[in-house]
C-alpha cells in the first residue's frame, strides 16, 4: 500500500507525462487532468484514472501535483477555476512548474486559508532527467510538509528542501539563471573554436577535461554538435524564466547584467520564431548574428 487514497496531477505535457510514468511505476494511485485530454488518455493504459475537468480531479485527492507552463496557467486552473475549493482540507498541493516566487508565496497564502498545505517545488534536468526519474527537485515551504511528501519526491528524483515558500522558485530562478549563462558561454566557445578550423566535437571532448567541464557542455554540447535540437526545455521556458528572474532581482533591489544580456539573446531566438526549439539551439542564433550558416 502507498499511503495514499488518490494523487491528482494536472498537467501531462513534455515533463509531466513522464513525471506520471514514474509515479504509477512506484504504485501510485494517480487521477491526471490535462488541458488538451487526448494527451492524458495514453497514461489510462498504464492504470491511471484521466479525469475530465481539473475539479474532479482534485476532489478527494491526498495529494495534488500541477505541472503547468507559468504562474498564470497556475492562478487561472487553480483560482480563477475554483478548483482550489474542491481540494479536501488537509491535503497538500505541490507546484511543480516554474513560477515566479511572489506568485507562490500568494498561493501558499490563499491554500492556507483553505486549510490546504502548499509547497512550491520546480524541478530541473529535462524531460531526460524526467523520464529517468532523475529531476533535481527544489522545494520551499514547511519542512514538516516536505517531510511527509517524500513518498512522492522520491520516484521523481532528488529532492532538496531550500526553505519557507518562495524559495524553491528562487532556486529553480538560480538554476534557470546558470543553465542560460551556460549555454550561452557553450555556445560561442564552439562558435570561436569553429571559426578558427578546429572541430567542435573535439573541443568539446578536450573541455570536458578542465574546468570548463558541466552538464551543459557534455549534455547540450553533444546536441550542439549533433544539432539536434528537438525541445527538452523549449526556449520560449527559457525566456519566462530568465523574466521571473529579472522581475524578482527588480524587486529585490539587485541588478543582474549578465542575465540581462542573456535574456536579450534568447528573446531575440524566441522572436525569430524558434520558440519551440530547445534552448540549446541559442547556438543557432548566435551563429545567425554571425553569418554562419550549415546546410
Amino acid at each position: 500500500m502507498s499511503g495514499y487514497n488518490k494523487i491528482a496531477f494536472l498537467g501531462t505535457g513534455l515533463m509531466g507525462e513522464p513525471m506520471c510514468h514514474n509515479l504509477l511505476e512506484a504504485g501510485l494511485p494517480l487521477t491526471v487532468w490535462n488541458r488538451s485530454l487526448a494527451k492524458a488518455e495514453p497514461l489510462s493504459k498504464r492504470g491511471a484514472v484521466v479525469a475530465v475537468t481539473p475539479q474532479s480531479a482534485v476532489a478527494g485527492a491526498d495529494v495534488v501535483i500541477t505541472m503547468l507552463s507559468d504562474g498564470p496557467a497556475v492562478s487561472a486552473v487553480m483560482f480563477d477555476q475554483d478548483t482550489t475549493d474542491s481540494i479536501r482540507e488537509g491535503a497538500t498541493h505541490i507546484d511543480m512548474g516554474s513560477i515566479g516566487a511572489d506568485e507562490a508565496i500568494n498561493h501558499a497564502k490563499r491554500h492556507a486559508e483553505q486549510g490546504v498545505h502548499y509547497l512550491d517545488a520546480p524541478v530541473s534536468g529535462g524531460t531526460r532527467g524526467a523520464a529517468a526519474g532523475e529531476l533535481a527537485i527544489m522545494a520551499g515551504g514547511d519542512a514538516s510538509t516536505f517531510s511527509a511528501m517524500q513518498p512522492v519526491f522520491t520516484p521523481l528524483g532528488q529532492a532538496t528542501h531550500v526553505g519557507p515558500s518562495g524559495c524553491g522558485q528562487l532556486a529553480k530562478l538560480a538554476n534557470q539563471v546558470i543553465v542560460a549563462i551556460t549555454i550561452g558561454a557553450v555556445s560561442e566557445a564552439f562558435i570561436l573554436a569553429g571559426g578558427g578550423g578546429a572541430d567542435r566535437a573535439k573541443i568539446r571532448e578536450a573541455l570536458q577535461g578542465g574546468f570548463a567541464s558541466s552538464r551543459i557542455l557534455t549534455e547540450h554540447g553533444q546536441r550542439m554538435v549533433e544539432r539536434t535540437f528537438e525541445p527538452g526545455g523549449p526556449a520560449k521556458f527559457q525566456v519566462k524564466d530568465l523574466q521571473n528572474a529579472l522581475k524578482t532581482a527588480d524587486q529585490l533591489g539587485l541588478d543582474l547584467p549578465i542575465t540581462k544580456l542573456i535574456h536579450k539573446l534568447f528573446d531575440g531566438m524566441v522572436n525569430s520564431g524558434k520558440a519551440d526549439m530547445d534552448h540549446s539551439g541559442l547556438l543557432t542564433h548566435l551563429e545567425e548574428l554571425n553569418n554562419i550558416s550549415f546546410t
